[in-house]
This record gives structure tokens, sequence and C-alpha cells, in this order.
């Protein structure tokens, strides 16, 4: 057996909330070689949201270094050489297989052993694959995904080989319409494909679906709604030609993407630590319910401060914030100080084309469209409102600018009553510059 190596600090996973965790630890202090983060990538954390925007570009695409984290955000590109600076060690190409929370130790696939006395677990999610349900032919060439930068790498390597050619869209939420836009802007012929009756049923209304899938269809999109992908036929090399649908339709393509979903990994963990949500139970710290072990991001079920309940969320903005927290708890902790709990306000955002939406809040209640949402106008802006036990809960906003986008973040936070469901429609979103 090889001699374990030991750190005061292990955060395992080498996404987005890796880097903001790390660019946290060295404002607090800690000295080199106490901190390691393991990662299954072969490079240093970088802001994964590029991966389906400007990665796909056709002209001036983004490469690595340009989004290393924490650029997202506005903050510092932390390169590989600002880890070995601030001594901490980037364990790369690792893949741990095995996690023994008890005796603090994790292996890996090479048996490799790594001690901590505080763990970070911060391992994301995997993405849903066709091939996990058995979808015959699914697992033919060109049939792609997309999480991380090996992924983004061979859809632009698929890209370029079927140059102009014909892509499906299968799934209709955030990497299905982001996706299909960079299709689109790539020459591709695109067709979507989803169960549901509208994109983006996760958080669209009806109305709000009605003007994207508007736009798409301008585009040239072909959308194909209330059907899934049942199998897949392939030329002699294995390159995929075709989709078959369940409503008996043939699709052909020289490319698919698929964007049904992820899950959150936490199959090292299953027995050995309190869970919920799907995810890791937390408290508003992060620490779970094994005392110097804590979860963030994507893996967290952590009790959201607004709404009084527990909640996991996979988004960018909360993988940066939690991970924050989690550094700013145990530095804290271990100070013999506090610090504030987590109190956060679920924020999703999107861009494609010329279009960019923000939400803040919590979609339920009566929804409220307001503003102009043709999707021929030439600058579009609406949005909607979400009213639950007379008080806007949520706020969606098309077009918005940086102000707007901070006013509906405002109302979101602040929940101001509203009398009149009429006239806050007519209002629109002067009400939000109001609060």
């Amino acid at each position: 057996m090889a001699a374990a190596k030991h750190f005061t600090y292990v955060i395992l996973g080498g996404g987005v909330a890796a880097g903001y965790a790390a660019r946290e630890f060295a404002k607090q202090g800690i000295k080199p070689g106490e901190l390691a983060i393991i990662s299954k990538e072969s490079v240093a954390p970088y802001e994964r949201p590029a991966l389906s925007k400007g990665y796909l570009f056709p002209q001036n695409a983004a490469r690595l270094p340009g989004f290393h984290t924490c650029v997202g955000s506005g903050g510092e590109r932390l390169l590989p050489e600002w880890y070995s600076e601030k001594g901490i060690e980037l364990i790369l190409s690792t893949e741990i297989v095995k996690a023994d929370l008890a005796s603090k130790t994790l292996t890996s696939s090479a048996d490799a052993i790594f001690t901590y006395d505080t763990l970070l677990i911060a391992t994301g999610s995997s993405v849903i694959k066709l091939t996990d349900f058995g979808v015959q032919g699914a697992e033919a060439n060109n049939i792609l995904y997309l999480r991380d930068i090996d992924d983004a790498d061979k859809l632009v390597a698929a890209m370029q080989a079927k140059k102009d050619g014909k892509a499906v869209v299968v799934g209709g939420g955030y990497i299905g319409l982001e996706l299909s836009a960079a299709l689109k802007t790539n020459n591709f012929d695109v067709t979507m494909v989803y169960p549901e009756p509208w994109c983006m049923p996760r958080l669209f209304t009806a109305g709000l679906a009605a003007f994207y899938e508007g736009y798409y269809a301008n585009k040239g999109i072909h959308i194909i709604k209330g059907t899934v992908a049942v199998g897949f036929d392939a030329d002699a090399n294995g390159d995929v030609t075709a989709v078959k649908l369940k409503n008996g339709n043939v699709l052909e393509a020289d490319i698919v993407i698929v964007g049904v979903g992820g899950r959150p990994l936490t199959h090292l963990f299953k027995g050995q630590v309190a869970e919920e949500k799907g995810g890791i139970k937390t408290d508003a710290f992060f620490e779970t319910s094994v005392p110097g072990v804590y979860a963030i991001a994507d893996v967290a079920a952590f009790p959201m401060k607004l709404y009084n309940e527990m909640r996991r969320v996979e988004h960018v903005d909360h993988a940066r914030k939690s991970a924050e927290q989690a550094v700013k708890a145990i530095k804290a902790k271990e100070a013999g100080e506090s610090v504030p709990e987590y109190d956060y306000l679920p924020y999703f955002y999107s861009r494609s084309f010329d279009l960019s939406w923000q939400f803040y809040g919590d979609n339920v209640g009566e929804d409220v469209l307001f503003g102009d949402n043709d999707p021929t106008a030439a600058k579009p802006k609406f949005g909607s409102y979400w009213i639950k036990d007379g008080k806007v809960v949520g706020v969606f906003l098309e077009g918005g600018s940086a102000e707007e986008n901070q006013a509906i973040a405002k109302v979101a936070r602040a929940q101001p009553p509203v009398a009149d469901v009429e006239a806050l429609k007519k209002e629109g979103l002067d009400f939000a510059a109001k609060v």
C-alpha cells in the first residue's frame, strides 16, 4: 500500500465550487500544503457555463485558460500557477472510488490514499445518459452530452466533422435551448425534441415558453413536442444517422445532443451521511451530519431561509456562494467564531442568440405575464411575476438592463404585497422599479 497523503482540508471535485472554495481559503489564510483539490478532470477549475455558450461560438470561441474560475463573477482568473503559488495542491485526473468518512480516508482508482481533517464534498452532478435506460442504439458515435470540457471538445470536433449537417437536440431544458441556439449559429439544421407541452417546464409558464418557442422557430429551429427518442440508427462506421421517435417519426441526424438532466454525485457517501432531496443534507453552514464534512453546490440539500424549507439547487450562482459560505464557516469555527446563516435568493439566467433572461425567487402560485412577449419584436422585453398568499415571490425578466435585473431581485427578496393582480399586469416592470 502506498503511504497516505495527508491534508488539513480536501475539496473533492474540481468544478466551479472547488475554484471558489480555493479562492476563499486563500483569502482566509492557509499555510502551503494544507489544502488539496482532488478532481477527475485534467484541468484546474473553470466556469462551466462557458461550455454551452462561448466555447461553441463559430468565431472567437472561448478556450482555456480564458475561463478558469473566478472570471464568471468578475473575479480573478485562477490559473494552475495561482494554486502552486498559494501552496494548494491540484490533484488532477484522479478519480476517488472509495470514501470512508469514519477514518477520514479517500481512495483513488489507482489505489492512492488521501486523508484529511476537513472534507468539502463538491462532486457536482453527472449527466443522465440514454444508455442508462437501455435506449436502442444510444451508444452510437456523435450522440453527445455536455457536462465537462472533454464533452465540449467532443462536440466541437463533431461539429467540425459534420459541418452544416443535421442536428437533433433531445431535451427542452437549459442545455437543449442553449445548444440548439449554438448549433443554429454554427449553421446546422436543428430539430429539438422533448416530451413536455413546452420548453423549460421547471421554470417557464406557458406564456413565457410561447415566446422562446416562437423565437426559435423564427430562427429556423424545428420543435417537436410531446414525444421522446426511443432508438437510433447508425452507419457501418457506427456514426448516428437517424433518431427514431415514439410518435413514429424518424429524423435524419449527423449529430445528436442529449440534455435530459443530471444526478447529484453522492454514491461515495451512501449510508455514511444523512441525505435529503436526492442530495446530502446540510445545515446553513453546509456542514453535514458528520462533523468536519461539508457538502456544497449541486449535492447539498440545505435550509433555504427565505422559504423555510430544505432545497437543493443546481446552478452556478449557488455553487459559487455555497463554496464561499462553507469555507467562511470552517475558518470561523476554528477561531471559535460564527458566521451568518446562508440566506440564498434563488437565481437562474440564460443567454442564447440575442436573448438574455434572469429569474429570481420562487416560481410558485399564480403567474402574471407582463410586457410584450411577441417573438417577432425587435427588442423583446417581458416577464412574469409569481404571486403566492398575496405576495410577489418570484420574478422573471427577458431583455432587462442591469438596473432592471437588480430591481426584480429586490422584489423577489422583499416579497411585496399585491392587492390588484390586473393592476400589476398593467404596471409590469414599473412595479419592480418602485420597490
